[in-house]
């Protein structure tokens, strides 16, 4: 492949009040992509901090790129620091829209925790085909799904990784072979 990697890191929003050990979680996931040379490509919030955003610090952290999606008009998100290199204007709504443009914007999706969002941004993947990683012990979505098929067709597992360091690993090996 002569592009980078374009990796998805999805997971909770601010409001589902995650402990300050899942983001360092999600930004480690961050850094790793990012040492690995991978964009990071994530849902960026309009009103508050998410694990994907947390993920974007991390990846800037150790000079990454990274791509926001962002729903609604206009660029502005919550990335207080500025951490976001592209922001990507869906003009579509939550829910739907702009988990489509997200999600088909990767090779790979690594899932931590999540709520709603997280679950339809899976369920995407796993329709267009994409691979998906879920962190495990982090609770939300990512702990319900890892390991398992999202329905009886069977199409593709959700991965599990216990660490960020599998996930990331996961992500890149099976971006590559897809």
């Amino acid at each position: 492949m002569n592009r980078k990697l374009q990796i998805g890191v999805m997971g909770s929003a601010a409001d589902l009040n995650y402990g300050e050990e899942v983001s360092q979680l999600a930004e480690r996931v961050g850094e790793l992509l990012a040492e690995r040379g991978a964009i990071v490509v994530y849902g960026a919030e309009k009103d508050y901090d998410s694990l994907s955003t947390a993920a974007a610090r991390g990846a800037k952290r150790k000079g990454g790129t990274t791509v926001g999606v962002t729903y609604g008009k206009g660029k502005y998100v919550w990335d207080k620091e500025g951490n976001t290199d592209v922001i990507i204007v869906t003009g579509l709504e939550r829910g739907g829209g702009r988990e489509f443009v997200l999600v088909n914007s990767c090779d790979a999706i690594i899932a931590i925790s999540g709520g709603s969002g997280t679950l339809t941004e899976l369920a995407i993947a796993y329709q267009s085909d994409i691979p998906m990683v879920a962190l495990t012990g982090v609770g939300g979505w990512s702990q319900k799904l890892a390991g398992e098929f999202i329905d009886a067709r069977e199409r593709r597992r959700v991965l599990a990784a216990s660490t960020p360091e599998e996930a990331v690993e996961l992500a890149i090996t099976e971006a590559t072979q897809h």
